[in-house]
């Protein structure tokens, strides 16, 4: 057996997962997943302050450290490998959780892992599947968090193409800002889809743009919903800012604007399918949380044939247990990174 401990601290969340590979393969066994978010810390901001994710993972990675190990009920010995989220991110949070694997993997004497959070991401709906290198099966990836929008033709292991990816706002982003704009909590996304659960997706005619390319950009539609607000304020003889509409027309706008998104990502993942001739599509990161997005994406692979995948929700924010998972397969296939290797806040998949 192989045991991996991993240190997810690329943004604002701190997380410490233990995950430990069968010799059977039988499949992963996960000793322990523990997260701290800093949703509370950011909120009055409106977003991620980069200073205040760093001092926090300063404070929660040490005791997150130890109950990790506790709910895993090993020593720090017993483990064979040490991960850490390499890139992409913000540079003073992914020098928090590296520093803490490489020391680990020195004192130890034991191998060190730079993950790429993207990876982790893309490779999460594997997650459950059979132990080995196998089930990283060829497929077409969408990848939709706060900060990326993307496809990927998945080879194998390590052997991926970028289809198309987002030229200005990911999905994750224009849910938050228009959120913003609305008044609402953030993050945006879950916030905007509550609402939109009771709201008409057709009563707001917003754009679907760059309908002909594979790559994605979802600033245009923000910026509609900003031109649009003040006209649905004067008619509605309301002056404040943000924005405070009635229920009935906040839960339609957002339906409306939930429904845009999805449109795209739904037709660009189908369309890079066929184009790639594929028999399976997944999907991953924060967004793909949202319920109806998961729904309509299934059904469209339903009516396409393609066959669908992606990991349960707790695995689709950031966490450690996907940057485990992905060490583990890379160290099974002979990968190791050298601790002298620096964090890479803008890293590329490819």
């Amino acid at each position: 057996m192989k045991t991996v401990l991993a240190l997810e601290t690329s943004c604002d969340e701190t997380a410490v997962a233990v995950l430990r590979r069968r010799d059977d393969h039988s499949g992963n066994e996960l000793l322990a997943s523990e997260v701290a978010s800093q949703v509370a810390a950011h909120e009055k901001f409106g977003g991620v302050v980069p200073e205040v994710a760093s001092r926090n993972h300063l404070i929660y990675a040490p005791p997150l450290l130890d109950r990790a190990m506790s709910t895993a009920k090993i020593d720090l010995s017993n483990v064979d490998a040490f991960a850490a989220t390499s890139g992409p991110g913000l540079a003073s949070s992914l020098m928090i959780g590296a520093s803490i694997a490489k020391g680990l993997a020195i004192g130890f004497g034991r191998p060190y892992l730079a993950i790429n959070h993207l990876e982790g991401h893309l490779l999460s709906p594997f997650f459950g599947d059979a132990d080995g290198d196998e089930q990283v099966r060829p497929n077409v990836s969408l990848i939709v968090s706060g900060g990326h929008t993307m496809l990927v033709r998945v080879h194998a292991l390590s052997d991926y193409h970028v289809v198309g990816c987002t030229v200005d706002d990911a999905a994750g982003e224009a849910f938050d800002k228009v959120a913003k704009m609305l008044g609402l909590g953030y993050p945006g996304g879950p916030e905007i889809e509550k609402r939109a659960r009771a709201g008409d997706p057709n009563r707001f005619d917003l754009p679907r743009s760059m309908q002909g390319s594979e790559n994605f950009s979802f600033s245009g539609l923000k910026t509609a919903v900003r031109y649009l607000l003040p006209r649905i304020v004067e008619e509605r003889r309301l002056t404040q800012t943000p924005y405070k509409l009635d229920e009935g027309v906040l839960a339609d706008l957002c339906a409306s604007l939930q429904q845009a998104i999805i449109d795209v990502l739904v037709t660009k993942t189908i369309a890079a399918a066929q184009k790639y001739d594929v028999s399976l599509v997944t999907v991953s990161g924060g967004v793909s949380c949202n319920q109806a997005l998961r729904r309509q994406l299934a059904d469209a692979c339903t009516r396409e044939g393609f066959e669908f995948k992606t990991a349960e929700p707790w695995l689709c924010t950031d966490n450690a247990a996907m940057i485990a998972f992905v060490a583990l397969l890379r160290l099974a296939a002979g990968f190791e990174s050298h601790v002298t290797k620096e964090i890479d806040p803008n890293l590329a998949l490819v």
